[in-house]
């Protein structure tokens, strides 16, 4: 009987040690954002916009996630919330170069093609924001992405030393299952969030680039 209790009791620990592990990342990267987003309407202006990529298809066109960030991005551009688009993603060919999609979709609306920067080794949210920083010089910007993913994009750039906000695009929640699915795999990659932040992960960098100064000098605001 002591042993059961025992067994259990040790069941008990190990079970709150996990959840404690699924938690507290989630709850770090909720209560680090929670007074930096916002709606499309008032959001403060900023120099940049920090667009983070997403599934491109094979004829090279924007899924429907990518062009509801995308469009959603546009409208702060038209809007003048931001001058300049750094557009952030996998620009490896398997993934059909998610970055010079994003900005033929984004020259499609309007966009001019002077007011957009790539950024084709933004593997990940860490890297994105890390590369904003470090890479392109980036201080304060706005980050566009679906709202599931704001926080936990809000947090990684400010935890790296941006001052960042951000906007979170909600127009396809109407796709249940998968917005269901992706708000839970982003819950997951909150602890990838915190190790990369505690550990200090260098991502791929190489030499500064001073695309986005150009841009803020060269292109007008709408």
């Amino acid at each position: 009987m002591l042993r059961s209790r025992r067994a259990r009791v040790c069941l008990g620990v190990v079970a709150g040690l996990a959840v404690l592990a699924l938690a507290g990342p989630v709850v770090f990267v909720q209560a680090r954002a929670a007074d930096h987003m916002y709606t499309a309407d008032d959001v403060p202006a900023t120099p940049v916009a920090l667009v983070f990529g997403a599934r491109v298809y094979e004829d090279g066109t924007p899924s429907q996630f990518l062009r509801a960030r995308l469009d959603l991005a546009a409208e702060l551009y038209a809007a003048g919330s931001v001058e300049v688009l750094l557009v952030t993603g996998d620009g490896r060919p398997d993934h059909h170069d998610e970055p010079a999609a994003m900005s033929r979709y984004l020259v499609e609306q309007g966009v001019p093609e002077t007011a957009i920067v790539q950024d084709p080794a933004g593997f990940d949210t860490y890297d994105s924001c890390v590369r904003a920083d470090e890479v392109y010089g980036v201080r304060e910007l706005t980050v566009v992405t679906q709202s599931f993913h704001l926080a936990r994009a809000v947090t990684t750039c400010r935890s790296v030393g941006i001052e960042a906000v951000g906007v979170g695009d909600t127009s396809v929640k109407s796709r249940r299952t998968t917005w269901a699915k992706t708000t839970v795999r982003d819950q997951l990659a909150a602890m990838k969030t915190v190790v990369d932040l505690v550990t200090d992960r260098q991502p791929l960098l190489g030499p500064p680039d001073d695309a986005v100064p150009k841009a803020l000098a060269n292109s007008p605001t709408p």
